[in-house]
């Protein structure tokens, strides 16, 4: 079912849902509340994000949603609803786990990135991440004719130092391809609470407070999908079914 034509993305937006996780459109009047009261306790989440963290929930409307996320027809934001849980105000079935999104997107390429990944800390180390990347990674791949995108590239970048973001990527599969030293600076990270590169800045460089960051790029093509990578996909996602289940605690935790 497509949600929406009235979104600023270059593709169709649907809602995407399996058994354990619904992804819907992140809307302001909806999701931004109650996402904000989690993450405005923990500004460690947008540690390696060239965003955030933000002061209020005003702040995090404007800045975020409207001039990074709602102005770009490449880039697409969802909440993630975990329907494992109890009703809640945020979704009828279930709670709000996170968000999400395609971002870098392009119909002309048949490309698109996954990022913006911010799983609350109560979800963490559970089914919740494994599910929504699978869930894109499912829409974007698959066939037309199978309800997908049909697009030949899912890219997925994260700072070098950003190990959960390295060691999730593997996980599900995607291909490491590059890495981009000195991509880009975080402009007063040091006093946002950005992580930097661990490496030395050029002597006589005035910007102390303006961290660096190191790029490690990953991608997920058709071809990896068509040779085996559905059924991994699908495999990952029914084991991160049973060990919830089993309440296991060797989850690997991301964000």
């Amino acid at each position: 079912m497509i949600v929406s034509k009235d979104l600023n993305f270059c593709f169709p937006v649907r809602e995407l849902s399996n058994e354990r996780v619904k992804m819907t459109p992140f809307k302001a009047s909806i999701h931004s509340s109650p996402f904000f009261s989690v993450v405005s306790a923990h500004p460690e989440l947008w540690a390696h994000m060239s965003s955030g963290p933000f002061e209020t929930v005003q702040d995090f409307d404007t800045n975020f949603l409207g001039a990074v996320i709602h102005r770009d027809p490449g880039t697409v934001l969802f909440a993630i609803i975990d329907k494992t849980k109890p009703p809640s105000a945020a979704d009828g079935e279930g709670e709000l786990a996170g968000m999400i999104s395609y971002m870098h997107s392009s119909s002309v390429n048949l490309s698109t990135e996954i990022g913006c990944v911010i799983i609350l800390p109560p979800y963490q180390r559970t089914h919740v991440n494994s599910n929504a990347v699978g869930l894109l990674l499912q829409y974007a791949l698959e066939v037309p004719s199978q309800g997908g995108l049909g697009l030949r590239r899912v890219q997925w970048q994260c700072s070098s130092v950003n190990a959960p973001s390295i060691r999730a990527a593997e996980r599900l599969g995607f291909k490491k391809e590059a890495i981009m030293r000195w991509y880009r600076v975080y402009r007063g990270g040091k006093e946002r609470g950005k992580v930097h590169n661990g490496r030395e800045l050029p002597q006589g460089d005035l910007g102390e407070q303006d961290y660096g960051l190191d790029l490690v790029i990953f991608g997920y093509c058709w071809d990896d999908w068509e040779q085996g990578g559905r059924e991994n996909i699908q495999a990952i996602m029914n084991r991160q079914h049973v060990s919830y289940l089993v309440g296991s605690p060797n989850a690997a935790p991301f964000r």
